[in-house]
């Protein structure tokens, strides 16, 4: 999948384009239905699927007191896209001088001009241009005079609500992760270095590798899950090699020993007691809550819980093993 990160970098001719619109955030169920129906329209105009996204979420700048924390990072957001299909994505840089382009000006300079787009696939809810001008009805608009044509996607609804962004972030704050994952289409996940920690696990007999703190993806809440850890080696942004483990998954600030300041994140691989991933990347990603996290009055009463929670999350991942 090629990526660009200004109009000014797609090369003369690039198009016909098929473009997708949106935030992104999360590349959910919702916004594959958009991506979806933009590839079968790209079939039918023998053109290339374009996703047109944003590096930030626009609320950071025009409502900061509002704006929730992404799903995913950018480079997370990219990974999820070209899985999901499209040809390339654009990532635009929101700042005050894309949010003051007027809906024409977007229109022209980055769908006719940039992508010569012959098709535009949005969501019911999508606005742009300088103040929120745009409305998918201005859209259709401007596509009749300028050569394309519109398709607003309707929502994809579940459980009584609309899948969003929101829903999922709501279910990994109550630490649902497998109810996160329906709406996901897979499970979510974290992507960080591993850096050297205070090594208790190891001094436990659980040796763990310790994500480092500036980890992409959205924490949920604290506890122990199960999951997978994927490491992606010290090569970044190859997945050739990667290699896939069963993990337990310990988030939280370690309140039995209260000697940790921050909330970290840790993978035990299962019988694993020698793997060295220090300096490597990888995905840990969250399958099933085990339990919620605890203080604990001694060091034994924590090992035996330990124990246990390694044959939940065995029983979990590798079932009849």
């Amino acid at each position: 999948m090629k990526v660009f990160f200004d109009p000014a970098e797609i090369p003369a001719g690039f198009g016909p384009s098929v473009v997708a619109i949106g935030k992104f955030d999360g590349v959910h169920s919702g916004h594959r239905a958009v991506i979806d129906r933009a590839r079968v329209a790209a079939t039918d105009a023998a053109a290339r699927v374009v996703a047109v996204t944003f590096d930030r979420n626009p609320l950071s700048l025009l409502r900061p007191d509002v704006c929730p924390e992404n799903l995913v990072s950018v480079d997370q957001k990219i990974a999820l896209l070209a899985d999901a299909g499209v040809d390339a994505t654009l990532v635009l840089r929101f700042d005050e001088a894309l949010a003051s382009l007027s809906p024409t000006e977007f229109v022209e300079h980055v769908l006719v001009e940039a992508l010569a787009a012959v098709s535009v696939l949005v969501g019911d809810d999508f606005r742009f241009g300088r103040g929120g001008a745009g409305t998918p009805a201005v859209l259709a608009d401007l596509g009749e005079k300028l050569g394309f044509s519109v398709d607003v996607v309707s929502d994809v609804r579940g459980g009584g609500r609309r899948v969003s962004s929101t829903w999922v972030r709501e279910l990994l704050t109550a630490g649902d992760v497998e109810g996160a994952a329906r709406l996901l289409g897979r499970p979510h996940a974290l992507r960080a270095e591993v850096v050297h920690g205070l090594k208790r696990g190891r001094e436990l007999g659980y040796p763990t590798a310790n994500l480092a703190v500036d980890a992409e993806g959205f924490v949920p809440a604290d506890g122990v899950y199960a999951g997978w850890l994927v490491d992606e080696g010290t090569d970044a942004g190859s997945l050739a090699a990667a290699t896939r483990y069963p993990a337990a998954i310990s988030i939280g600030t370690n309140p039995t020993f209260d000697d940790v300041p921050v909330r970290q994140v840790e993978a035990y691989v299962l019988d694993e007691t020698t793997l060295d991933l220090y300096g490597h990347t990888v995905q840990v990603q969250l399958t099933h809550r085990i339990r919620g996290m605890v203080r604990f009055e001694g060091i034994e009463a924590l090992i035996t819980t330990m124990g246990g929670d390694v044959a939940a999350v065995r029983a979990a991942l590798l079932p009849g093993s």
